[in-house]
């Protein structure tokens, strides 16, 4: 029996150690293809140990070479094309404040609609940023004569750039790391996790947009369906605002899958999604993916809140429906958050900024007794 004990054990050690060291091998791997950007070269970094991470969320309709995505990809995520809807909006975006010590993380979201000045540009829709910068650098790089696909990775790091110092310059605070994903990004990573909870306070249906038809209540969503859900803005209350909250429910249910399925430990998994990285993302050229991981790990067990920045009112400029905002209101707004004084007032609650609008994913409903799911419109 103590042979036989013996034997045992040492199987399950090896068993470990193998594990752990194909773990390392495929995220090791994995972490060195996927592509990289030089849009953060030279940029202010935190400082005491904080680390800020941008998402964005580019909609458009080509992979990263500028090919067009398959016309059959396409009717399944209930998208148009690239000739038909065109442009490199950022759609999402999100500053993620990780605080060094192990304090809460705090997200908070730019809505898309918001109207701010572009260095070098002058004034547009904060989603306009990436597609514009990339416009005029693709005219300059097609009159050198250089070639696609390089021409496309340099247009885009020109509207990375931009992107980067419009929202570096909104907020007041340093960028250290980011994370582009595009639009085929969202229906791969729903795949590969299996499904993502989320919930709606309501029913919907959005057939002739973006294709969301959803039951009420907590529910579990994959593929073209998580695509769908972020999405979606038409036939709610507050149109893009509502959207970005959708955004943050998504995070959420990814973050919850993390946390309760054990992802991390798994090798299938981890491959999986890394696979969906090297295909639909793009990060900054300085960050060690794998030396992140206790930092996510840390994210996954639910110590982050998600915030909005708050808008003045609804407006138009230049026939344009844009959010109009105070730039000072909104840079005092992510210090408060990101970098809370002792014996301050703490940061208000996104709905305390306008009567009529709710920036508030939690204050849309309250969240899934249990799992923390938060309902949303």
């Amino acid at each position: 029996m103590r042979v036989w004990l013996k034997r045992i054990a040492v199987t399950a050690s090896l068993g470990l150690v193998i594990a752990s060291g194909a773990t390392y091998f495929v995220s090791n791997t994995a972490s060195k293809a996927i592509p990289r950007s030089k849009a953060l070269n030279g940029a202010t970094q935190s400082s005491g140990g904080d680390t800020n991470i941008l998402l964005l969320g580019l909609d458009s309709r080509r992979d990263n070479n500028g090919n067009n995505l398959p016309r059959k990809l396409l009717d399944i995520m209930h998208v148009g094309s690239s000739s038909s809807i065109g442009g490199y909006n950022t759609n999402t975006m999100i500053l993620i404040h990780i605080p060094a010590g192990g304090k809460k993380a705090v997200a908070v979201s730019i809505p898309r609609d918001d109207y701010v000045q572009v260095p070098g540009l002058g004034g547009h829709k904060i989603k306009e940023a990436y597609g514009l910068a990339k416009y005029y650098a693709e005219l300059k790089l097609i009159k050198a004569g250089v070639p696609n696909p390089l021409r496309e990775q340099q247009s885009r790091e020109a509207g990375r750039t931009a992107t980067i110092q419009t929202i570096t310059q909104l907020l007041g605070v340093p960028i250290d790391h980011f994370a582009e994903v595009n639009l085929v990004g969202f229906y791969d990573l729903a795949t590969a996790l299996g499904g993502v909870q989320v919930c709606l306070n309501h029913a919907v249906n959005d057939k002739q947009y973006s294709g969301a038809v959803f039951p009420a209540g907590l529910q579990t969503i994959t593929g073209a369906d998580a695509l769908k859900f972020v999405r979606q803005r038409h036939g709610l209350p507050n149109g893009d605002l509502d959207r970005t909250h959708r955004q943050q429910a998504f995070i959420t249910g990814v973050i919850t899958k993390f946390r309760t399925q054990g992802i991390f430990g798994d090798i299938g998994k981890i491959s999986a999604l890394l696979n969906v990285a090297k295909k639909d993302v793009v990060i900054d050229q300085g960050w060690d993916v794998l030396g992140f991981l206790p930092q996510a790990k840390a994210l996954t067990g639910g110590h982050i809140t998600f915030h909005t920045t708050p808008i003045l009112k609804y407006g138009m400029i230049n026939g344009q429906s844009v959010n109009e905002i105070d730039p000072v209101a909104v840079k005092a707004f992510v210090q408060n958050l990101f970098y809370p004084k002792v014996g301050a007032t703490p940061a208000p609650t996104d709905t305390t900024t306008a009567k009529k609008i709710n920036f508030s994913a939690q204050a849309n409903g309250k969240a899934v007794e249990g799992n923390g799911i938060p309902c949303v419109n």
